[in-house]
Formats: C-alpha cells, structure tokens, sequence
C-alpha cells in the first residue's frame, strides 16, 4: 500500500450526467447549437447518452453561465417565454427588503408569476410544517428532460435565495417531484432533500414553518457581492445545508489513504462523536455515504484524467486491495473501472 498523498488539493464535485442533459433541452428552440456548448464547456458530447458518466461542477456550472449568455435566457430556453438576463438580480431585489422569510417566499413567488407563464410557485403552513409548492400551469415547450430540469432548477433557485436571504442553511425535510424518477434520481438525495419521491401532482416541499419567521440579513452591499456568481452559484452545486459535510469530506480526504473514524474526526471538528452524527444527520448524510462519495469522485477522476495503475488508485483511496476497489466502483457506476477508463478516458 502506498502512503500518504501530502497537500492534496480537494476533490473535485461531480455531477451526474442527467443534469447536463436537462440543461440544453431548450437549446436548440432558440437556434444555437447546444453540441457547440457543450465543447465549449468542456463536456464532450458523446457522454450524454450513458447514464453513468459524471462531470465536474465546473464544468458544469461553466456551461450553465455560458447557456444564460448565448441565449439572453436564465431560464434555458425551457420555458414559453424566455426570462431575460437580469431576471434573477431583480427577484432578488424585490425579496431583498422583505422583513422575513415568509415575506420574502411570498415576493418570490409573486413575482415569479408575472415572469414565468409555465410553472406557479406558492407557499403554505400546514401545522408546524411550511410547503412550497411548485405547479405546472401549462404544457413545457421541451421534451421530458427538460421539463424535469426546469423543476429541479427552479426548485434549488428558489431553496438557494432563501438560504442566502437568511444567511443560514435551510434544511428540505423531504421533496415529492411530479414526474416519474429520472435516471439521475439517486443524485437527489444530495441536491434536495435526505427523503425524495415521485409522481406527485405537483412538486411539494416541506420544511419547518418556524423557518418563515427568520429574519432577512443581506443587505444592498452584500447582494452586489452575490450577484457577481448567482444565480449558478447557487443552483449548481449541492444542497447548501450541507456545510459540514463538505468539512467532513475535506478532512476525509487530506487523510487519505487512511480512513479516519467518526471519533477522530469529530476530535479535528471539536465536537463530540455524538453530535457529529446527529449534525450529518440533520444535513441528511453520514459519515458512511461521504465517505464514499468522496471515493467514487475521487476514482473517476483518476481513471478519466490520469493514467495511474489500477492498484495504485485503489491503495490511494484506502482500499485493502485493487478486488475490493473493483467491487465498489462496480456499485457506484454499474461497470468495472478498467471498462470505466476505456470509454471515458480524455
């Protein structure tokens, strides 16, 4: 076994491919090339087609930023109407005011009314529970991915602002999707909520109503400092609410290849193996799926952009030999990382 790997830079995210493929739906209705974008962004377009290939955010997120310039559409091209550059830094000055969060949900949705004639946004309280609610009003000009993507994004737009309005993690208890579960769907664990399921009436997500009544916190300065990455910066990455994850998958891998405990990690936190736990809980992860997260992004990296031997990269990412790593990323991409590296390596 190899030893440790000093002052390695994170990991980089990943993304499932299905995104990608929600994303340029509505490309091609405003006559733009949407394979010239997706070169453009780095993402090679013979890898639309396999359901298991994975991309990094930035790549991603370069791609979203580049559909919004070429198209004049925050919306992608997904919608009746296209909502014109500008549309998000206008939703966010009319929530910006707003006294709380209930306040600000409410100008939200108002507003999305008077630019979006496809998708109708309210918020209710049922008992200690608060909803939003997203309904479809009528037909999508795309096809099924793109009508997915369009609730997925408006979904984490939304989810995202109000985050940041309040300048703290709002945790979705759980998300019900009007359509049936695309093949990205085991991403959404990580994207929206710990608890998702499908082919509901209309998207319903709920989250405590005690959260409405937080206060708004950002102010004019800070809102020029968030619009200078928004809204990609809030609608491609994971859910927000999971910060110490992210700390936790940070520490995971300057440690690598050994595989550090709950307890030593909690030790490097200052907190109490107990509270860790209950603290991932609550951001819907654990120990245990980070972990392997981090092992799955970290292998295709390596496989796609390297060429490190096999055994390397499974001593690398702690496994005890190269069987054992073939057997997980067998799990995690439904085929073996030498077929893996053949397809996809650049």
């Amino acid at each position: 076994m190899t030893g440790p790997i000093a002052h390695r830079p994170a990991a980089p995210a990943t993304v499932a491919i299905g995104f990608v493929n929600g994303i340029v739906s509505g490309v091609s209705r405003s006559g733009a090339n949407p394979q010239a974008m997706l070169e453009h962004a780095g993402i090679a377009t013979a890898r639309l087609g396999d359901p298991d290939t994975r991309i990094p955010v930035a790549r991603y997120a370069a791609l979203y930023r580049l559909i919004n310039e070429r198209l004049d559409d925050e919306g992608f091209g997904l919608f009746s109407r296209p909502l014109r550059r500008g549309t998000f830094e206008f939703l966010c000055r009319g929530a910006l005011s707003a006294a709380h969060l209930e306040e600000a949900l409410d100008r939200i949705a108002r507003y999305l009314r008077v630019v979006l004639d496809d998708l109708e946004v309210e918020v209710r309280r049922t008992g200690d529970t608060a909803l939003l609610v997203i309904s479809q009003e009528q037909d999508l000009p795309v096809g099924e991915p793109g009508r997915v993507f369009a609730f997925e994004w408006l979904l984490r737009m939304i989810h995202g602002l109000a985050a940041w309005l309040v300048a703290r993690p709002l945790a979705l208890d759980e998300v019900a999707f009007p359509y049936p579960p695309p093949p990205h769907a085991a991403e959404y664990e990580l994207v929206f909520a710990p608890r998702c399921s499908f082919d509901a009436q209309q998207l319903v997500a709920r989250f405590p109503a005690a959260s409405l009544a937080l206060p708004v916190r950002r102010d004019e300065a800070a809102l020029r400092t968030f619009l200078a990455d928004a809204p990609a910066s809030i609608t491609t990455l994971y859910r927000r609410d999971r910060a110490l994850a992210q700390r936790v998958r940070d520490l995971l891998r300057a440690a690598l290849p050994a595989q550090r405990s709950l307890g030593e990690i909690a030790d490097q936190l200052f907190l109490s193996p107990r509270t860790l736990h209950r603290r991932l809980e609550d951001e819907g992860s654990s120990l245990r799926a980070i972990r392997e997260g981090l092992r799955r992004d970290l292998a295709v990296e390596w496989l796609t952009k390297t060429g490190r031997p096999l055994g390397a990269i499974a001593a690398d990412l702690g496994f005890a030999d190269a069987s054992a790593f073939y057997r997980a990323f067998r799990a995690w991409t439904g085929e073996g990382p030498r077929r893996y590296r053949s397809r996809f390596r650049v």
